[in-house]
């Protein structure tokens, strides 16, 4: 169905490959075509997770370079016109209503650091290298900034925008861009998604909507939201339903097959 994805249902979980391994999955106006038609309807589909993954031994370079040369030419206005596209597809993955678990091995630099910062769980391989290196062309890693910054916080971004500098897998721990270093990815993402099977579906769609609202707005607008969003999740029937399996001792119907 696509040309520069792999798309496969398995173990509860849509598992979306970026499939240009022979320009290291960088992407181009077709990727970022499919990308968003994928994680336009991904709420849809009858998964509990979306994983996100590169084909070959890299993640995602970023931007193709034969897609960037065309750049060298456009006037400002054929710029607009590319950078909406390319922020479409950022702002579609990260609004996706499943969790969004990133399986990061090789390099992901430039654009692929906007990737895994859209991961709402991102495990890397020891070996992987992440690098904002956009200053180095004379660019910015303007569209995907919202995201980058989200994650890590302006101080990280600062030191990391304005050198465009290298890091390990170890760095992008301790600053928050990913959230576990593995050895084996496949063992660690079996776990992630192992948890949130037995997690209730609607509670972490409902999940990620709390953290992003309670992330963009101040305290006194966020307590309302908490209000309404606790009660009306208790009141709901999958609430209801856990609750009471906790209270009798049992596992809740999702987690237990029923």
């Amino acid at each position: 169905m696509y040309k520069t994805l792999l798309i496969e249902e398995r173990d509860g979980a849509l598992e979306v490959t970026f499939n240009r391994p022979e320009v290291h999955n960088a992407f181009n106006d077709e990727l970022i075509a499919e990308a968003i038609d994928v994680f336009r309807d991904c709420g849809k589909r009858d998964v509990r997770a979306i994983v996100l993954r590169g084909s070959g031994p890299n993640f995602c370079a970023g931007a193709d370079l034969n897609w960037m040369s065309r750049m060298v030419g456009y006037t400002r206005d054929e710029n607009v016109r590319d950078a909406s596209q390319l922020a479409k597809m950022y702002a579609v993955m990260n609004e996706c209503k499943l969790p969004v678990i990133g399986r990061i091995q090789g390099a992901a630099i430039g654009g692929g650091v906007g990737l895994v910062a859209i991961c709402d769980i991102a495990i890397a391989s020891p070996e992987s290298k992440f690098g904002l290196s956009e200053v180095k062309l004379g660019i910015l890693p303007a569209v995907i900034s919202p995201y980058v910054i989200a994650k890590i916080g302006a101080s990280h971004a600062r030191a990391l925008f304005l050198t465009g500098e290298r890091f390990d897998a170890e760095r992008a721990l301790r600053i928050g861009l990913v959230h576990r270093v593995a050895t084996d990815l496949d063992a660690a993402l079996a776990e992630v998604l192992a948890q949130i099977k037995t997690s209730g579906p609607e509670a972490v769609r409902e999940c990620k909507k709390l953290v992003e609202h309670v992330a963009s707005h101040d305290l006194m607008d966020s307590i309302p939201y908490t209000i309404e969003a606790i009660a009306t999740r208790r009141t709901s029937a999958e609430g209801q339903a856990g609750m009471n399996a906790f209270l009798k001792k049992e596992k809740a119907p999702w987690a237990s097959g029923k």
